[in-house]
């Protein structure tokens, strides 16, 4: 009886709590509106490498890992329309930080990720080399639930900084000797 009543309570914890999963690649494909680019980066945009991210370790807390990240970064090109497998622009992301916290009511994550452009048609020069930092607030009526509100918090942040890459693509004028440097 006594065992019945501890697995009840576990089964009503874990009910309660749920187990963390990974941000989801569909919530960090950002989707606003088509921009304008250089005619040098339409269709022209491969991704050769992420790196850094965590894969979620269900007991723990939600993460992003390389491949949801990879995707959404893949899915978004591919819908602003610079996106290409075999494209002269090869673009490399590195998730540097996602700053988590470890309790509270609002979970604001916030990721830095290290955006590098290179052209291999042109010894594999530097175009963009930019270091993008987004923060994202999930609220508790977003999700009362605190392990998936982390991971809303996590996707919410993802996508704000791939916004935040497709904003300085927009600027981006690619002339030759013209490389911006890491801030």
């Amino acid at each position: 009886m006594r065992n019945a009543k501890i697995l009840a309570v576990l089964a009503a914890l874990l009910y309660l709590t749920g187990c963390a999963s990974g941000a989801q690649m569909g919530n960090m494909v950002y989707d606003g509106p088509l921009k304008t680019y250089d005619d040098a980066l339409q269709h022209n945009v491969d991704v050769t490498n992420v790196s850094g991210g965590e894969k979620t370790n269900p007991a723990w807390t939600s993460e992003i890992d390389n491949e949801a990240f990879a995707g959404a970064l893949k899915q978004t090109l591919q819908k602003q329309k610079l996106l290409s497998s075999t494209g002269r622009y090869q673009l490399e992301a590195l998730l540097l930080e996602v700053d988590q916290p470890m309790f509270g009511l609002d979970f604001e994550v916030t990721t830095h990720v290290r955006y590098i452009l290179t052209d291999r048609e042109n010894n594999n020069a530097v175009v963009l080399n930019e270091t993008i930092v987004a923060p994202y607030t999930a609220t508790v009526g977003d999700a009362f639930v605190a392990i998936k509100r982390l991971r809303l918090a996590n996707e919410g942040s993802g996508k704000a900084n791939i916004q935040g890459l497709v904003k300085k693509l927009s600027e981006l004028r690619v002339q030759p000797g013209d490389i911006s440097l890491a801030q």
